[in-house]
């Protein structure tokens, strides 16, 4: 048992509400199919490559590999530690209406908050500010709605989306400095030997 539990919002009920009314199998499952491009597994797996990839192929962009597997690491295991302290029911099992509409169980019943996926996505849209300005916004626009994701399936609440997302820009920002800076040359290192 977490020692915090929180409850929905009163925006939360109703947008979990609308989608349980609203929604159909088929958007459900196309949901359930584009929310695994958010999912941790499949993330660390990309940054492993990647970084394996830049290590032996492109050494010079080793700092930006180094990041983005430090980056997907501490977003990977965040947000079980955050689930082992917040306990809160998952929209999906607050419903009847939505699973006669095709809404899915998801996960653990009282592991709403934060959402994982979204944790992931802030990192990855915080991250995409290392890029130029087109593949930036591309990068961006999918991290949104790949969160999204986890609204429509009713895996989460969309305030528990929002905290993710904040979250992973929050780790992503914190570890830039610690990852991307190059460490300086000192004084006595530099000097010219005689």
């Amino acid at each position: 048992m977490a020692l915090v539990t929180i409850k929905p919002t009163r925006i939360d009920t109703a947008i979990a509400h609308e989608i349980a009314d609203h929604t159909n199998s088929k958007l459900e499952r196309t949901a359930e199919t584009l929310t695994w491009g958010a999912d941790e597994h499949v993330l660390l797996a990309l940054a492993a490559a990647g970084w394996l990839y830049v290590q032996f192929q492109r050494p010079e962009e080793r700092p930006v590999a180094n990041h983005i597997l430090t980056v997907s690491l501490a977003t990977a295991v965040l947000p079980h530690v955050l689930k082992s302290v917040f306990d809160q029911t998952r929209p999906d099992r607050l419903t009847i209406r939505g699973h006669r509409r095709g809404v899915p169980f998801s996960g653990r019943p009282n592991d709403a908050f934060p959402s994982g996926h979204a944790v992931h996505m802030g990192a990855l849209a915080s991250a995409a500010g290392l890029l130029p300005t087109g593949p930036r916004r591309l990068v961006r626009s999918v991290a949104v709605l790949l969160s999204l994701t986890r609204v429509a399936l009713l895996a989460h609440w969309a305030s528990d989306v929002v905290a993710g997302f904040s979250l992973g820009v929050l780790v992503e920002r914190l570890l830039r400095p610690p990852t991307l800076t190059r460490p300086r040359r000192s004084r006595l290192t530099s000097r010219t030997r005689p």
